[in-house]
């Protein structure tokens, strides 16, 4: 995966959703001109359950390995089931 704009909010929206379980994922491209280099993610996962904020970003972190090594800037939230239906009630 080189830094040829192959990296689509798509891509890594299915990877997070199949390797965290996840029950929601939002993906946005944050970079200029939407050129795949910064992104904000929110990933709602039951794997979450009863994990501190560092162990959920190194799951993310994990699964994005390859990823995150050329994209910049990564902006991520990490919520439970719970906790995600929490947020929508605001």
């Amino acid at each position: 995966m080189a830094g040829d704009g192959s990296l689509s909010a798509e891509a890594l929206k299915e990877k997070l959703r199949r390797e965290l379980q996840a029950d929601h994922v939002e993906v946005e491209d944050t970079s200029p001109n939407h050129c795949s280099t910064s992104f904000k993610v929110v990933v709602v996962s039951p794997l979450f359950e009863g994990k501190p904020l560092l162990q959920r970003h190194r799951l993310v972190n994990g699964c994005l390995a390859d990823e995150l090594k050329i994209i910049h800037a990564f902006e991520q939230k990490t919520l439970t089931p719970a906790q995600w239906e929490q947020e929508k009630e605001k």
